[in-house]
């Protein structure tokens, strides 16, 4: 098979991730993100001279051990998002996670989230939320029973950490272990000084994906959906020319743009919640049994180093 044709099947997987049913499709390569809707494909590889794209999935808020009105049984959801990943026609190059991998962060709950992801076809990466965090404010029993072992891994501090693969700078921040005002998210001194130097390496070419659970920008403080300090973050951010943040926490999709930072809250496996300053505030949000596919989902993501706009393809379980 010639380079071209490696890239044409990468590309064509891609796309068939929201054709099966639920994924967001993202082409990053240092523009500012452009969305196409579902079904519409991608463009043509061959005519853009794109390379062989990174490409990985998201999950997020599998919540494993929940068991409400909302959805009574996650861990079916969960198994169902996993069999359509392998399913997928082309093998992710990794997955992430980000974050409310248990609901109430026991043992057990640990042990049975590892066992269900254990059948992912790819390596994955997990960052906390706050859920996994026991009584409040220790992360180590989540890296114990789920941390990033994987070689090449640059991890620090509670368990933040950053990898480079085909060209792409990926960091896991952590942002749950604190919180701020309103119960939002903070990254701390320690890590805000360590992605600084983490990141001071790099050419502003370099496109960049971040990972974190609390949305790093401000969604909605009012309901804790946002984190307090990353304005300092962003100005580490501010001489790249391609970065990606993603996040779960919110259980559903929203988009923000920053200067060049595109921000992307993911839908979680579970449940939905409402809208930002929709009723009396975020949780659980019961739908008819019959809606709950239609906003739950996971994420697909493609990383080029081609100078084309990022591309966001939106899709559900339904």
């Amino acid at each position: 098979m010639t380079d071209t044709q490696t890239n044409l099947d990468r590309r064509g997987a891609l796309a068939c991730m929201g054709w099966i049913g639920a994924g967001t499709l993202f082409t990053l390569s240092g523009g500012i993100a452009s969305v196409a809707p579902a079904f519409a494909g991608t463009p043509d590889a061959k005519a853009k001279g794109a390379v062989r794209p990174l490409s990985f999935l998201q999950i997020s808020d599998t919540h494993v051990g929940f068991s409400k009105a909302a959805n009574p049984d996650p861990v079916a959801t969960l198994k169902e998002t996993i069999g359509r990943i392998r399913a997928l026609p082309q093998v992710p190059d990794f997955i992430v996670h980000t974050g409310d991998v248990t609901h109430l962060a026991t043992p057990a709950q640990f042990d049975q989230a590892k066992q269900l992801l254990a059948e992912l076809p790819a390596p994955i990466f997990f960052v906390p939320g706050e859920h996994d965090i026991v009584d409040g404010n220790d992360p180590r029993p989540f890296v114990a029973a789920l941390g990033n072992t994987t070689a090449g891994l640059n991890r620090a501090g509670d368990g933040w950490f950053s990898f480079d693969l085909q060209g792409v700078h990926v960091v896991g921040l952590i942002n749950v272990v604190t919180l701020g005002d309103h119960g939002q998210g903070t990254l701390g001194r320690a890590q805000l000084d360590w992605l600084k130097a983490d990141l001071a390496r790099l050419s502003s070419s370099t496109p960049l994906v971040l990972l974190s659970h609390f949305p790093l920008w401000g969604l909605y403080p009012e309901w804790g959906w946002g984190t307090a300090d990353a304005a300092e973050a962003f100005t580490y951010l501010a001489r790249f020319g391609s970065v990606t943040a993603l996040n779960g926490h919110i259980h559903q999709i929203q988009r923000h743009l920053e200067g060049r930072i595109q921000f992307h809250a993911a839908r979680s496996t579970a449940y939905p919640q409402p809208a930002p300053g929709v009723g009396p505030g975020p949780g659980p949000l019961v739908v008819p049994a019959e809606q709950l596919r239609s906003v739950i989902g996971y994420s697909a993501v493609g990383v080029t180093l081609v100078d084309t706009p990022a591309e966001i393809t939106d899709a559900t379980l339904a």
